[in-house]
């Protein structure tokens, strides 16, 4: 037996995942909103258990057993947060964990308030994403827009302007040869065709 076969280095390596960047920003952002519900009930705990110490002056939390079972949001809640991920592009799901986690430090909120919370900060991400997209829209039409005006005005263009041709009259020379001037304006340059 050899060794390249003992550790497997003939086969192709596995791939990290199959799914699509959509599903993996879902997951992500679910994951999320489930350890920060955690953290509010362990917070909340705790705060309990400081205010019982307060009330009786002992602390009984070594004797405190909690429920195995935590707040969980509802199916049709968890659906439609769900369906709020997946306008998340993938991008900005760095920027919108971390601006939950700021909300969550902020209003240190009661497990049930987490998803609401956390609803708040995905309707002002995809708020922000429309923004961009139509700003980024109106760059593009811009930019069209811009191009071709350009490029129309610089082929239809056969007139030229030419206000230092030698040839071209001035008050200074009628003054200097002493003839008046015609009724030409003298301030307008002289525009030319070009051949």
């Amino acid at each position: 037996m050899s060794l390249a076969s003992w550790f497997r280095w003939n086969e192709p390596p596995n791939r990290i995942s199959q799914r699509n960047p959509t599903e993996m920003v879902v997951e992500t952002l679910m994951m999320e909103l489930s350890w920060q519900i955690k953290q509010a009930e362990k917070q909340q705990r705790e705060r309990e258990n400081e205010y019982r110490k307060m009330k009786t002056g002992v602390d009984y939390g070594w004797l405190v057993s909690y429920p195995k079972q935590s707040y969980d949001i509802s199916p049709g809640e968890r659906l439609q947060l769900e369906d709020m991920c997946t306008k998340i592009h993938p991008s900005y799901c760095g920027p919108v964990i971390l601006r939950f986690r700021q909300v969550v430090a902020e209003y240190e909120p009661e497990a049930q308030e987490v998803s609401r919370l956390f609803r708040s900060v995905l309707q002002e991400a995809a708020e922000k994403i429309k923004e961009e997209e139509e700003a980024k829209k109106l760059a593009r039409q811009w930019n069209t827009k811009n191009r071709t005006s350009i490029s129309l005005t610089t082929l239809k263009s056969r007139s030229r302007i030419s206000p230092f041709m030698s040839d071209i009259k001035t008050i200074s020379e009628d003054v200097e040869r002493g003839t008046q001037p015609n009724r030409r304006i003298w301030s307008m340059p002289e525009f030319r065709n070009t051949k």
